[in-house]
């Protein structure tokens, strides 16, 4: 038996996202969310928030905020980090009524020229990881970002970012990430490295809702050694935190849908 081989496709499972959580009438459809804890906490800070629930899984509790943006709301959450945990929050964040997603987050890069917390469109993904297995037949890539993409592209253009396209590579094992398989990497397209991006894709597409995913670049894995970069969460947060504000520019537009 090859297990990544036995997709299948029926919807209801034993445990289902919508056992545990019911549709509640005040959710946005329109939901925001990072990965990383310390610009979550400063979008919280400076933003309009005010809490819609609170989800308890994974061992801890997980705050979903209502954010306003320009007379628009939107739902604001951070999202687990790692295949696994990230499509459950969608899985759950989805049960609850949220119909469009928006994530961001740091990325890896395979590519020297890329510059430290610049910005990256991803348009597919390499699947190196096992959960978009469960979600999605078997394949090498999945396409990202199919929807949305112009208007994100105006966004950045309109507030002077220049941007990077191009393939991203999915794994669940950031410590295997060895230069041979960075090379094969490279040599199939990817100029990125993630941790969710192929499995955030898979569920949206299973569920019949919307993604949008796009990144900041930090470490550098393109070198003959690793060089960390603004890898860390409280290096230039403040920079990063200008990115995060793209998340909600694009909320506007497509929450206007």
């Amino acid at each position: 038996m090859i297990l990544l081989e036995e997709f299948d496709n029926n919807k209801k499972a034993v445990i289902n996202s919508s056992d545990i959580y019911k549709r509640l009438d005040n959710m946005p459809k329109v939901a925001i969310a990072c990965f990383s804890h310390m610009l979550f906490d400063k979008i919280v800070a400076g933003g309009k928030c005010t809490v819609i629930t609170i989800l308890h899984n994974t061992g801890e509790k997980k705050v979903i905020y209502e954010i306003e943006y320009e007379g628009h709301h939107f739902a604001l959450f951070r999202i687990g980090v790692g295949a696994p945990v990230a499509v459950a929050d969608i899985e759950e964040l989805h049960a609850l009524g949220i119909e469009k997603f928006i994530v961001f987050g740091n990325c890896g890069v395979l590519d020297d020229s890329i510059e430290d917390c610049s910005v990256i469109i991803p348009n597919m993904a390499l699947r190196d990881e096992g959960t978009s297995f469960h979600y999605m037949e078997p394949s090498d890539t999945v396409k990202l970002n199919e929807k949305y993409v112009n208007e994100f592209k105006e966004i950045l253009d309109r507030l002077g970012y220049d941007y990077i396209e191009g393939a991203t590579w999915t794994t669940d094992a950031f410590y295997r990430e060895t230069k041979e398989k960075v090379a094969r990497r490279k040599e199939a397209g990817a100029i990125t490295v993630e941790m969710e991006a192929s499995a955030l894709q898979a569920v949206c597409n299973f569920r019949g809702c919307e993604l949008f995913i796009f990144f900041y670049a930090g470490d550098n894995l393109a070198g003959e050694k690793w060089d960390k970069r603004s890898l860390s969460g409280d290096i230039k947060l403040d920079e990063k935190s200008q990115i995060a504000y793209l998340a909600l520019e694009l909320a506007s537009k497509i929450s206007e849908d």
